[in-house]
């Protein structure tokens, strides 16, 4: 019926359009839009009415031309058209058959085609920009902007870009699944005038969101709520007066630079909210710190203060024979669970690659990234695209709503296909690997390797416009250990070529495929997880920001055999000619399924309980750990005390290996689990020992590892030691948005709010919630609590922004 009115209305008498556009623009508009939204060829194929497409856009666009000029004239301030480019009736992020998630009724190049003939008729009727409103799905939105940047270059007119979301529901997602933050670096690329929200949500509900935008984006943020949320028969009850004092407060508290209504806002909404917002000056130009802003489901930083960024290797046929039988076998829900157990494993960007002879590579790279779609629980990660081949990257961006990396172009066919590739990147809105590989080959020194990098970081900075913080180098991991002399300095080249890149090429970053290192000791897991682990030690130490590794697989750097991992150090720095031979001379001492490691394996058992539990921690193994904690519970007098002795002790020294870099995210994870286990296993003896209800309560916290953050083990072990010290505790879990713990708090009557946070994100997120509560008038203390939190950041960056007391915790054995 939409589609219907909006084909019957563009093409009704003029008067009734310039009588609507009039009656905005003397209620104080400043900009209209243009009777569009649905006039796509998509839409309306839904009724046969797909050829008058160009004609519907041409006529919305002069009429609301011609009305904001005879306004402009008589006014004497000027008035602007909106070219209104809707979502159309199809997305292309999800399937409308339950029984084939990888199924989509609609394409990236139809969409293409389909922006760019309404872009082109809005143009030529005069719209002085264009609005990508109401966006349910990033992909839809991201092929929009392809289609607008490629006119733009084609008919060398350029006009600004809006972008403007729509939050569904109190999930805070758009109904593609992304959040705020994610749509936000998905379709940053598109350099728009400005980001914001509209549609779905009325101002009172949406004003979190436009928060955040104003919080992350360096655009001008727009909003334009409904009037409210719609009544039982979809109408729409919220007065100008109320619509005005909610929008006059987003403006008061400088979140905006563009404001209006969408659904049920009237030309007296519109003339109130100009009145309510005249007084204030609009949001300051927003200035962030340079990152790599990637996206899947939910956002991922990258920069200089972020933990090495484990990039998941197993969905790979060229290196997972697995998962390539999986694929030529069609099995792809199996393969799913391979890269969900990435996920699962401490993966925080699963690398795809489909490059196999005997495949139609092009077709399963599209078919898996649009199943991975369809698996939010793998689908909130970033997708690297992996392939040789441009056609088949290609395939995969065309399928990929979030922010994701290509992997890779280089100049080994010379810089005009470099350019043009990086240009497409640019187009897609990707980040990019580059390889250190030129017309000459692969770079094998430091030298070429640093020569090829500095080169291809001029190109792209300076003929492309690539920002150099979505540039990351490979500079080439070879396999060490060959035999063949020449290869023997391949890693330690690797590592300084890393130092001077980090040094010479700002804000660019490092990767590499890790498993290449150890080729040549295929077979025996145990030295090549030593190997990576050693190699990763020291690169990451030079600036190696992420790595192509198996998240499953990583030995634990201190907890390597210490002979091994002396050898392996030799080999990886190059300090010795007969490294090589003596790592040979002791591999098959540590081959998987030799006798002696086996045993070694098990040498730990005859440990004290205490030390068994510590061990187990450390080395992330829960064959054992039910048995050893019920053992430890009756050799204690009490079962927190084995909380708060052996198990403790185990994190805390996980705590300082993962700090001093010796231990990764993966094996992080892996240690959770255990002590999740572990304290399940005594929480009931616990609960047990306090006695129903013997004990008046002590207070009521909420606790909550805070949004963009999944980490939690040790909030729910301080969470524990509450509720052991007679504490009511309510559990909010991971990736808690500010407004669902600051509801909680106060429907709850909570005395403490203690918010938790492993990853660096979680810091400006705390900020932001400390901020809300002073806002909205809380008195409760804040208690600050995780690895990246320090005693600095609580009382410089998150105590100003609350009146009332602001509590750092060390850490969960502290609390």
């Amino acid at each position: 019926a939409t589609s219907r009115a909006t084909t019957t209305f563009s093409r009704s008498p003029s008067r009734d359009h310039r009588r609507i556009h009039r009656a905005y623009l003397e209620a104080g508009a400043d900009i209209i839009e243009t009777n569009t939204f649905n006039s796509n060829a998509i839409s309306q194929a839904d009724y046969g009415a797909q050829a008058l497409v160009p004609e519907l856009n041409y006529r919305a666009a002069r009429l609301a031309r011609e009305a904001a000029d005879s306004f402009a004239v008589q006014a004497g301030r000027p008035a602007f058209v909106a070219g209104s480019l809707g979502p159309t009736s199809r997305m292309t992020s999800l399937s409308p058959d339950v029984n084939d998630p990888g199924f989509r009724s609609v394409t990236f190049d139809d969409l293409t085609a389909t922006y760019a003939e309404s872009a082109r008729a809005l143009l030529a009727g005069g719209a002085d920009l264009l609005l990508i409103e109401t966006v349910i799905d990033t992909l839809n939105a991201k092929a929009a902007i392809y289609a607008l940047l490629r006119l733009f270059e084609q008919s060398g007119i350029e006009v600004p870009i809006i972008i403007s979301g729509t939050i569904t529901d109190a999930s805070g997602r758009i109904l593609s699944g992304q959040t705020a933050e994610a749509f936000w670096n998905s379709v940053r690329h598109a350099r728009p005038l400005a980001v914001g929200f509209n549609c779905a949500l009325g101002g009172r509900q949406l004003r979190p969101y436009i928060d955040e935008l104003g919080r992350i984006s360096d655009a001008r943020v727009c909003a334009y709520p409904n009037a409210g949320l719609p009544n039982a028969f979809g109408e729409y009850d919220e007065q100008g007066e109320e619509t005005a004092e909610i929008i006059g407060e987003y403006a008061a508290a400088g979140l905006v630079n563009i404001v209006g209504g969408c659904c049920g806002t009237t030309p007296e909404h519109i003339r109130l909210i100009r009145e309510a917002v005249s007084a204030h000056r609009p949001r300051a130009a927003g200035v962030i710190a340079r990152k790599c802003r990637l996206a899947g489901l939910e956002p991922l930083d990258i920069d200089a203060q972020t933990l090495f960024v484990n990039v998941g290797e197993r969905t790979n046929v060229t290196g997972s024979a697995r998962f390539r039988k999986l694929i030529e076998a069609g099995d792809y829900g199996a393969a799913l669970e391979v890269a969900r157990q990435q996920v699962a494993n401490g993966a925080q960007i699963i690398d795809i690659n489909m490059d196999e002879g005997m495949l139609d590579s092009e077709a399963a790279m599209a078919r898996f990234v649009n199943l991975v779609a369809a698996e939010p629980d793998i689908a909130r990660v970033p997708v690297m695209l992996d392939s040789s081949k441009w056609t088949v990257i290609e395939a995969g961006l065309k399928c990929l709503q979030g922010k994701g990396i290509v992997n890779s172009i280089s100049l080994k066919e010379g810089e005009e296909i470099f350019l043009e590739h990086a240009r497409e990147v640019r187009r897609y809105g990707a980040a990019v690997v580059v390889m250190a590989f030129d017309e000459q080959g692969q770079a094998d020194t430091v030298e070429r390797r640093v020569a090829i990098c500095g080169r291809a970081y001029r190109l792209l900075t300076e003929r492309v416009g690539f920002p150099p913080e979505d540039i990351i180098f490979d500079p080439n991991v070879f396999a060490v250990a060959t035999g063949i002399e020449e290869h023997n300095g391949y890693a330690v080249a690797f590592i300084e070529a890393t130092r001077l890149i980090k040094e010479r090429l700002p804000h660019a970053l490092v990767s590499g495929g890790v498993s290449n290192v150890s080729f040549s000791f295929r077979g025996n897991d145990a030295v090549r997880e030593a190997m990576h682990s050693v190699f990763l030690y020291h690169a990451i130490k030079a600036g190696m920001d992420m790595g192509i590794v198996n998240a499953g697989q990583l030995a634990i750097y201190e907890q390597i055999d210490p002979q091994l991992r002396e050898i392996v150090e030799d080999v990886i720095l190059n300090r010795r000619a007969d490294g090589t031979e003596q790592l040979l001379a002791i591999a098959e001492r540590f081959k998987s399924g030799g006798g002696v490691k086996r045993k070694d394996d098990l040498e730990w058992r005859k440990l004290p309980v205490a030390k068994r539990l510590e061990h187990a921690l450390i080395k992330g193994i829960d064959d054992f750990v039910v048995a050893d904690a019920e053992e430890a519970r009756l050799a204690f007098p009490h079962p927190l005390q084995v909380i708060e002795g052996p198990l403790m002790d185990g994190m805390n020294t996980v705590g300082d290996l993962f700090g001093a870099g010796k231990m990764f995210l993966p094996q992080v994870v892996k240690s959770a689990r255990v002590m999740k286990r572990a304290v399940a296993h005594l929480v009931p003896y616990i609960e047990q020992s306090k006695g129903a209800g013997a004990q008046r309560s002590n207070g009521r916290v909420v606790m909550a590892t805070v949004k963009g953050d999944v980490h939690d083990i040790g909030k729910n072990i301080v969470g524990v030691v509450l509720q052991c010290n007679n504490f009511e505790v309510i559990d909010l879990g991971v990736m808690v948005p500010c407004e669902r713990i600051l509801e909680t708090a106060r429907r709850e009557n909570a005395d403490f709010i203690g918010l938790s946070g492993l990853i660096t994100p979680s810091l400006d997120e705390m900020v932001h919630v400390a901020h809300e509560m002073q806002r909205q008038e809380f008195k409760v203390p804040l208690l600050i609590g995780g690895a990246t939190t320090s005693p600095a950041h609580t009382s410089v960056k998150i105590s100003p922004q609350y009146g009332a007391a602001v509590v750092y915790v060390k850490d969960a054995s502290r609390s």
